[in-house]
Formats: C-alpha cells, structure tokens, sequence
C-alpha cells in the first residue's frame, strides 16, 4: 500500500452518505468493479460475511447506495446517490445480496460476483476507514491494489515473459495462466503480445502513487527526531509531507485545502439555514440553537457555542445526504472543521490560516492511519471521535500561533481521554450518538489545545497514545464496533425508532434546501 496521504486519508473524500467506510468506500470499490468489467455489467452478487460488520449495516449506513452508485460510475459527491438504488434497477442490472459463512478476517469485506453476456469476474475488497479500501482478490488471484494508480491487468500464457516500463510489474499466477498487474501514471498499451484478455481500472484517489515515491516521516517520533531542536510550525511540517507525498508544489497543497475549507463554510450555511431527509432520525436542529445563541439565551460558553453550532450544522447536512468532507470519517466529519472555522472566525482569521490549521490536522492524522486506522468498524468511535478530537486539538493550538510542540501535546492529551469509545448507532444510522460524540470531541479538543497553551504535560507521546488505542480495540467486543448490535443501539427506544423508519418511504431529495 501506498503511503498515507492527507487528501487521500485524511481530510476527504468531498463525499454524501452518513459513512465514508461504508458510503465513499463502497463507491470507489464499485468503480474499480465497473472497470474490470469494462463498464458492461449485466448480474452483481454481493456478498458480505456473517461475522462481519455488513450484515447489519450495509443498507441503512449506507455501503449500498455507494456501492450500486460506483457500479453506476458515480462519484462520491453526486446528487443522485440517494436514489442509486433504483438508478442501478433501471440500468437493468441484476442484484442479488447475500450473507456468507467464509471467515472473512477483515469485518468491512465485500465479496463481489459481476456478469454480463459475455464474461464473469470476482472482486473481494475492503473497506479500510474513512473512504480508503483495498481490492485484495481477482478471479481468485491475492493482489494489492488501493486506488491510486492506473492499474492495467493482462491474462498471458506462463511461459511469456514481456518487459513493461512502469513503476511496478508484479507477475501473479493464475492456473494455466498469468496475471500481469501493472501499476503507473497511465495504462500501458498490449500491441502485439499474446494477450488473453486485458482489463484496465482507473485510478480513484485524488492523489496519485508513483514509483519511488519517499515521505520525510511516518510517525511523529521520526518527525521530531529529524527536527531536533528546531520550532518549525506543525502545519509547515504538513506541508513539506504533502508536497513530497503528492509531488506538489508548496502553493498546491495550500489551494487544496482551501478548496476544502471553502466546500465546508458553505456546506455550514447550509446546515444552519435547514436540511430535510426522510430517513433520519432526527431533524433540523441547529437553526434553533442560532436563535437561541443570538438572543442571549444560552449558558455562556464563548467561541465554544459557535463551535457546537458549526458542528452541529455539518451533522445535519451529513444526515441529509448532503455535501461533506470525511475528516477523517463521515461519522465524525464535524468535529474538527466545526471547531477550526468557529474558533477562527470569532479570533477573525482568514481562510488561508484555517487551511493551515486543518493541514496541521491532517498531519496528526497521517500518523494515525500510518500506525491504526479511522475505521469504528475495526476500533469503535476511538478510532473515529478519538481521531477526529486529537486531530482538531493540534489545529486550534496552529490557530493560536501555539509551537509545534504544544500542538503535539494537545492531540495526545485529546486522544487520551478519548480511549475505548465505542461506536453504537441509534436506529443502525450514523446519526446519533454521533452527534454528541462530535460535539464532545470538539470541546475536547479546545479544552486540551488550552491545556497544552499553557504547557501542560501529556506524559504519554502521540505514538504511543495511538498504539494504545489500538490495543484497546482488539479488546473491544464485535457488538461495541459499529454493529448496531450493542450499547444506545439495542436499547428498546432505538430499536422502536428503527422499526419506524422501516416502514416510511424514503424521500429521493437528500439535499439541503439551500443550493
């Protein structure tokens, strides 16, 4: 796999859905499954195993409308994906879901069957967290293949050996055969090879692997050990990654982000001025809290209400099938960008330090997906909300001009109180608790980047905090890891509330009012 990328990882993907691991995920697996079948796809079998996290949760957090969306080659951002469902139907497109005995070690594993009039192909994935997967089987062939390159497949007799330039030539044995998957900035032509069959699949990340492509570091330890004594801001040190990590220049990184801030600050407006879905749980609720904040009328939490506001906002738009940015989930997408663009707007910064202060975000981040994972599914709402509280610590110290140093010890001391948070969706939607595990990591976030401002001592290094997360998560129970097979989720309220949703129509508008 391809080392970590803040756009690709971290913050992003620009997605709709209540789940990057199920939504963003599923879609792009759906693209590469659509490639491999030259687009022609006639009869799908999914496929999930029984002691997975799917069979419980694949329709209602949504792992089918971004599958079929990606099957239909949608992007994850489309308006439409709220009806994929019936869009794919009309496609005349044969689907047939299934549960399977196969012991599956990874819980988000999706095991696809495509046909069509002429051929029939399998795909195994998974789902890694936050809108990153993995195909890790074709036709019953072990590969590695993340996204991020164009990858072009050629069936060859065994005993032909042709050469290829590319960054990477892996030869793979296939019964009588050979796979070829060759890995490059584009697809490589097979004129005049013994060719058997040929598939090319297209890249689905935004930014691109290539060969010998080199990070300064992985882990915070090696960062700071190649820093010494040096004050270099912790955004600074996120630029000089991604630049190396996507081959940009220093202003391409900057515009990135920016792009994202500003996708954010509208998906905001939106969220407060009203959202609307039919399979919610609950409704519009932050134009209230405006109101309220506005008249006085609230307990005086200072920038701290804006942030709840924001945050609440951005759930809500999420809940609607609305625009949004994983950061590092879309379970917990309002976290950091609701306490970054409130408490910059009440300290009056511009929009290019709320980009640096989410690129400081994004580099907490690359060191958690470096060494663990966003996925609930594999670590509970630590690995999103805990993710998510440590990530925002560190940008609101960067928007309080704190040193790199402190920035550092604010995304420890957040990540710390956030250890052993299980992820336990009420009526099986990413909705709620959601929303108060959102709100709580923000203000988590702002107590701990106060807290380390005044130099309070984390004790326990970033590294270490993220290991010990992860231990903690093999210890968590299969109920308690994004299952809505425990906790709020099994409650007899939540499980009312399910049933009610069951039996209303879906509304085919997911969008917010505002356009």
């Amino acid at each position: 796999m391809s080392a970590v990328s803040i756009f690709n990882d971290v913050i992003g993907p620009v997605m709709r859905g209540p789940s990057s691991s199920h939504c963003a995920a599923a879609l792009r697996i759906g693209r590469l499954a659509r490639d491999l079948m030259d687009g022609d796809i006639t009869e799908v079998l999914v496929e999930f195993d029984r002691s997975g996290s799917l069979p419980t949760t694949h329709e209602s957090q949504g792992s089918d409308m971004g599958l079929f969306g990606g099957l239909l080659g949608w992007d994850a951002d489309d308006e439409r994906l709220p009806d994929s469902s019936q869009a794919l139907a009309e496609a005349g497109i044969k689907l047939r879901i299934e549960t399977v005995d196969v012991g599956d070690p990874h819980p988000n594993t999706y095991r696809l069957t495509l046909r069509n009039a002429h051929e029939q192909h399998s795909l195994i994935a998974i789902s890694t967290g936050g809108g990153m997967m993995e195909v890790v089987n074709i036709d019953g062939t072990a590969l590695s293949m993340d996204g991020g390159y164009h990858e072009t497949l050629i069936w060859l007799p065994k005993t032909s050996h042709p050469d290829f330039k590319a960054d990477q030539v892996l030869r793979h044995a296939a019964g009588d055969l050979q796979i070829l998957q060759i890995k490059g900035a584009s697809f490589v032509s097979t004129a005049h090879l013994p060719v058997i069959a040929v598939k090319r699949l297209a890249p689905v990340l935004p930014v691109p692997s290539r060969k010998d492509m080199q990070v300064p570091f992985t882990s915070c330890a090696e960062m700071l050990e190649q820093e010494g004594a040096k004050q270099t801001p912790l955004w600074r040190l996120a630029l000089a990654y991604e630049m190396a990590r996507g081959n940009f220049t220093e202003r391409e990184v900057i515009d990135k982000m920016l792009a994202i801030v500003r996708i954010l600050r509208k998906s905001l407006a939106c969220g407060i001025t009203g959202t609307h879905y039919e399979d919610r749980v609950l409704g519009h609720q932050s134009g209230r809290f405006q109101e309220l904040m506005q008249a006085g009328k609230l307990l005086d939490g200072g920038a701290l209400n804006r942030i709840v506001l924001y945050v609440t906002a951005l759930m809500e738009v999420k809940s609607s099938m609305g625009v949004i940015v994983a950061a590092p989930t879309a379970g917990a997408c309002a976290a950091l960008p609701g306490a970054v663009i409130g408490m910059a707007e009440a300290l009056g910064k511009s929009e290019e330090e709320m980009a640096h202060a989410m690129l400081a975000a994004g580099l907490i981040g690359v060191f958690i997906a470096t060494r663990w994972t966003f996925a609930a599914e594999v670590g509970g709402c630590q690995a999103e909300g805990g993710s998510a509280a440590s990530m925002a610590a560190a940008a609101l110290v960067t928007l309080a001009g704190g040193t790199r140093y402190q920035a550092i010890a604010a995304a420890s001391l957040a990540f710390q109180s956030m250890l052993g948070l299980i992820c336990d969706p009420i009526a099986n939607r990413v909705e709620a608790p959601c929303l108060g595990k959102n709100v709580m990591a923000a203000s988590n976030a702002l107590s701990c980047a106060n807290m380390a401002l005044a130099d309070f001592d984390p004790l326990i290094p970033l590294d270490q905090v993220i290991d010990a997360a992860k231990n903690v998560a093999t210890m968590m129970p299969r109920e308690h890891r994004c299952t809505s097979l425990g906790g709020l989720a099994v409650t007899p309220a939540s499980l009312q509330i399910e049933q009610k949703l069951k039996k209303q129509k879906t509304s085919s508008c997911g969008s917010c009012h505002c356009s």
